[in-house]
């Protein structure tokens, strides 16, 4: 397990010794009361309650870089037949959250994946690669360790399952249906167990949060390979800007590691992406976001939210794509019980 884990979680816990026992809860019900956008699994509800949310994420990556530097297509040509220019992926993910106990809130996203891969040949060759379907689906339980003092830990437990494809294939210039690279797949092909913990604290005006995830692969897929297991942490912040409107920055950190086996199907020769020595990598990211909670009986409990982040370091094994920029909108829904 990446060794961010564990102090991860040990600073976690440092900040719940201050006195639980005080009446004063953590609630969801202002408009920093979720995560940004992007973090998943952020917060738990009360019993009976539902909730369902859409988010919509765009990745865009643009180049290649190797180790933390940018790569030339000459270069690249010097090893291999192909080089890819830019890819863009677009996500949307519907999810659904039900609280049968107070203790506990269970999740459920189901995901629709769409990439698009630019590459250019050594002969000088401009052609696309698509893939699109769903994507695999994760299935989570968030269970509510502690809510006391303005503050709040819960255990996210779950687990993706591999629906979404891995035999993707498309035209080339050297083929007509062709497999597609690892990062043009839909899925996994394997079942993927993750665990962390989310801490969330709020004061009148200004709300924190921190959440460490690690997520690991059962075996290897169908086509002989695994992705590799990654770590992610995110820490942020939002001020409660007004009675509906929050602002919010974060840091996120990432790691990836290499795959694990290979695709017998993929040339390594004949471009970067097809071999699994350019795989694994880590990231930092900064984020800006808002999010907006509607207090109207109309429209009551309904949230939208926006988030942008960039990459401020990103290092690479091999030679891989340029992370450039995400970002995702997402719609949220509540229903309380009555």
């Amino acid at each position: 397990m990446n060794k961010l884990f564990f102090p991860v979680l040990g600073t976690i816990l440092l900040c719940t010794t201050s006195s639980i026992a005080q009446d004063t809860l953590w609630t969801s019900n202002r408009p920093d009361g979720h995560a940004p956008i992007s973090v998943m699994g952020d917060h738990t509800h009360k019993k009976g309650e539902l909730m369902f949310s859409y988010r919509y994420m765009q990745m865009t990556m643009d180049g290649l870089i190797s180790d933390r530097s940018r790569v030339s297509n000459t270069s690249i040509f010097e090893n291999y037949m192909a080089s890819p220019q830019n890819m863009d992926m677009q996500m949307h993910m519907i999810g659904a959250m039900f609280a049968p106990s107070e203790k506990l809130t269970l999740a459920l996203m189901a995901n629709v994946l769409s990439n698009a891969m630019d590459l250019k040949t050594k002969m000088g060759i401009d052609f696309t690669t698509t893939s699109s379907g769903f994507a695999d689906v994760s299935l989570a339980g968030l269970y509510k360790l502690f809510n006391g003092n303005r503050q709040t830990l819960h255990a996210n437990v779950g687990i993706s399952i591999p629906v979404g494809n891995i035999s993707q294939r498309d035209a080339t210039p050297m083929a007509a249906q062709a497999p597609l690279a690892y990062n043009m797949q839909l899925g996994s092909g394997t079942f993927d167990p993750f665990m962390g913990f989310t801490y969330l604290k709020q004061w009148d005006r200004f709300s924190i949060g921190t959440q460490s995830i690690y997520r690991f692969r059962l075996g290897q897929n169908s086509k002989d390979y695994a992705l590799g297991n990654r770590f992610d942490f995110v820490g942020w912040g939002a001020l409660k800007a007004s009675e509906y409107l929050s602002l919010s920055t974060c840091v996120s950190y990432s790691n990836t590691a290499k795959i694990d086996g290979k695709d017998a199907r993929l040339n390594p020769m004949q471009m970067p992406l097809f071999s699994t020595v350019n795989s694994g990598r880590s990231q930092w990211d900064f984020g800006v976001g808002a999010n907006v909670l509607f207090l109207k009986e109309s429209l009551k409990n309904l949230r939208i939210a926006a988030e942008a982040k960039l990459p401020i370091a990103q290092d690479v094994n091999g030679v891989q794509m340029r992370n450039k920029i995400v970002l995702t909108f997402g719609v949220q829904y509540a229903l309380a019980h009555n």
